[in-house]
């Protein structure tokens, strides 16, 4: 029993030293103050509601009033899901895309519209759109090209899972660049431990795979939520944390966004109270430090879940001069 007791505490401590010095780690990426404003690159993600006839011309120019004295350039309008062969019915699934473009060009000149399309994916989602399959990614890039005729000025890709060092991935993405149109996704977090990507895990990129990614899109959002830490000064360390390690192999040219959790849920993947807006906002200057990039922004997740405190949240800490 003596030497059973002994290897429990044994085991218990290599797994509470470490997450106990990972948390110290994050605490202290959290600390100091920020100076860092919006480079007036934002971006926020739409639902499906835009473009399938829920939304009327009052909508758009309340959202385009919502947009003034903020940094948002970008709008992600939800215009899937595609179907797991890469297939997207437009018709039939958002009848009112060209509209919405069209009255967000009329009511908000400078900002760009560009079509979120997406779905789950293979292996870790089964079933899923494998990407692996040329047939399926010549489909995507088809619908991708359909979207673009509805007036969208470019193409958003939210594949989730895509596990990192994914050739199917990177595949569609080349062969989606070959459309002409600007080029963005929503990226997954980059493993804030070394050994994490040395196994197939869902939730994190490596380093390298993201610098991959980054390399051959415009724009990389990077979906900085969904953490499970529980305290909100761990989370803003960690999106401090993701955003020195995105920030250190996004190239130059390539736009980096960070997301922002305007939404509420409260599960152990997601702790309301410590994944807030503020948090976000402030972890991300906090990592973006005095860098002089000019194309880093904010992106906000989601538009019909955002409520007005999110929005003060967004505007007091990254677009408002004190």
């Amino acid at each position: 029993m003596r030497r059973f007791l002994k290897i429990v505490v044994a085991l218990l401590l290599l797994l509470i030293v470490p997450l106990g010095a990972y948390a110290i780690s994050l605490r202290v990426q959290y600390a100091g103050d920020p100076t860092a404003r919006t480079r007036n690159q934002d971006a926020i993600w739409l639902g499906h509601a835009w473009v399938d006839g829920r939304k009327t011309a009052a909508d758009v120019t309340a959202l385009a009033q919502r947009l003034q004295g903020t940094g948002i350039r970008d709008l992600y309008v939800h215009t899937g899901p595609l179907e797991h062969d890469g297939s997207l019915p437009l018709a039939k699934v958002s009848p009112k895309a060209r509209w919405f473009v069209d009255a967000v060009h009329a009511a908000a000149p400078a900002v760009r519209v560009q079509a979120w399309l997406g779905d789950v994916v293979q292996p870790g989602k089964d079933p899923g759109m494998n990407l692996d399959d040329s047939a399926v990614r010549q489909r995507v890039v088809e619908s991708a090209s359909a979207v673009l005729q509805q007036g969208f000025q470019g193409i958003h890709y939210d594949f989730e899972p895509v596990r990192s060092g994914s050739k199917g991935y990177l595949a569609v993405l080349d062969e989606t660049r070959a459309l002409g149109t600007t080029l963005s996704v929503a990226a997954a977090q980059i493993d804030p431990l070394w050994y994490l990507h040395l196994i197939p895990v869902d939730k994190w990129w490596s380093q390298d795979y993201f610098r991959q990614v980054a390399e051959r899109v415009n724009q990389v959002a990077v979906m900085s939520y969904d953490t499970a830490l529980p305290l909100e000064s761990l989370y803003g360390g960690y999106v401090a944390k993701q955003t020195k390690l995105a920030l250190e192999v996004t190239p130059p040219a390539t736009d980096l966004l960070m997301g922002l959790p305007a939404y509420w849920e409260n599960n152990p993947s997601h702790w309301g109270n410590a994944e807030t807006v503020s948090a976000a906002v402030r972890g991300a200057r906090l990592g973006l430090g005095d860098s002089p990039r000019q194309n880093f922004g904010l992106a906000l997740y989601v538009d019909f879940a955002a409520t007005d405190e999110h929005w003060a949240a967004y505007r007091d800490g990254w677009c408002d001069t004190p």
